[in-house]
């Protein structure tokens, strides 16, 4: 089993990137060189190889070059599920992203039958310690990678939740208004907690079969205040019944929007929000390495993974573990860290990928 791999990368006018063009044999790719120099922009570049707004969450104006500002265009040709691809992604002034696969005009969801890319980037690092929004966010990212059409469930969902909370806000009490829309929060709601659910039991699963040097966090989904209804008509229900709550509030308070993911730190029975940072860290490596566990053994190839400054509170000996992992699973693994001696344990298994400033200008050169 190999896993999917870009082995070709360019890029114009993207970020601190002039020009740039990156050649892979499908070993990791170790990018290091001083903070500021465009290390985490290629991480980005290579995140918008699956659907979503990238790793940062940017829009395509924030990610053209300054002070040009003309737009970018990232090619890539990405050994997928099935076959080899080539993928054209580009920004024109500003304008929304646009794609291209193989020659052809394509949505962003199609990357999802194709691709799959997993990130773990610093301002993840304080992810236990901070609100309930950013778990979500990292919880769906992690059910995305199981399951491609958790997407359309949530756009669906938070259109219906935003036209219902324009009624909460105007003080529209006529019951009618409101019936269609929570039937769609329903329906989207219900598939939204099952995928998240369902997730999360593949994770548990890939934890547990795992020998690994990384602590093992159970988690557990709950809601910030009550009982999350787990299927469509219970969830009717539940809106119908906090309509004068929502009236009062001006927002929507019930519904799979207001979920939390909880972790443990199995060994000790601890909390991961009070573990150390050094814990903390071990945690969401351990969930992204388990997360791609999973997709392995679903997918038959492992995911592209993305991991920026990594070598952050980790010791030497967790290190070398998290490195180990990543050439059992044969996985392309993006890394980056300010030197080269932060990538020692993998010796010629990794390509070296130098990345320096000169003038402003992001400059790429391979090492051996």
């Amino acid at each position: 089993m190999s896993g999917l791999t870009l082995s070709q990368l360019t890029l114009s006018h993207f970020r601190s990137h002039k020009a740039a063009r990156i050649e892979c044999d499908g070993r990791p790719v170790a990018i290091y060189g001083p903070n500021g120099a465009g290390k985490t922009n290629i991480l980005e570049a290579v995140s918008l190889f699956s659907p979503g707004r990238g790793l940062r969450r940017s829009s395509a104006e924030e990610m053209t070059r300054r002070p040009e500002a003309l737009g970018w265009k990232i090619g890539g040709v990405l050994r997928g599920l099935d076959r080899m691809h080539e993928i054209e992604m580009w920004s024109e002034k500003g304008a929304a992203r646009q794609l291209r696969i193989d020659g052809k005009s394509a949505t962003q969801a199609m990357l999802g039958d194709i691709s799959r890319v997993l990130w773990l980037v610093p301002m993840m690092d304080r992810l236990w310690v901070e609100g309930a929004e950013g778990r979500r966010r990292f919880l769906d990212r992690l059910t995305l990678s199981f399951f491609p059409a958790h997407a359309v469930c949530s756009l669906e969902y938070e259109k219906a939740m935003r036209e219902r909370n324009r009624l909460l806000k105007d003080q529209v009490r006529d019951p009618h208004w409101y019936a269609a829309l929570e039937a769609q929060m329903a329906r989207a709601g219900a598939l939204i907690h099952a995928n998240r659910v369902a997730a999360l039991d593949l994770l548990h699963g890939a934890q547990a079969e795992a020998e690994t040097g990384f602590p093992t966090a159970e988690l557990a989904l709950v809601l910030t205040e009550g009982d999350m209804p787990e299927n469509e008509g219970d969830l009717r229900v539940a809106f119908a019944e906090s309509r004068f709550r929502d009236l009062a509030a001006g927002r929507s308070l019930v519904g799979p929007h207001r979920a939390d993911m909880q972790g443990i730190f199995a060994a000790k029975g601890v909390s991961a929000k009070e573990c150390s940072t050094g814990e903390q860290k071990a945690l969401l490596v351990s969930l992204i390495l388990a997360n791609a566990r999973a997709l392995a053994r679903d997918m038959g190839a492992a995911p592209i993974l993305l991991l920026d400054e990594v070598s952050a509170h980790l010791d030497a000996g967790r290190r070398a573990a998290l490195y180990d992992e990543i050439i059992a699973l044969k996985a392309q693994a993006w890394m980056t860290g300010t030197g080269a001696e932060l990538f020692s344990e993998l010796g010629d298994r990794v390509q070296y990928l130098e990345v320096s400033d000169e003038a402003g200008e992001s400059t790429v050169r391979m090492r051996s």
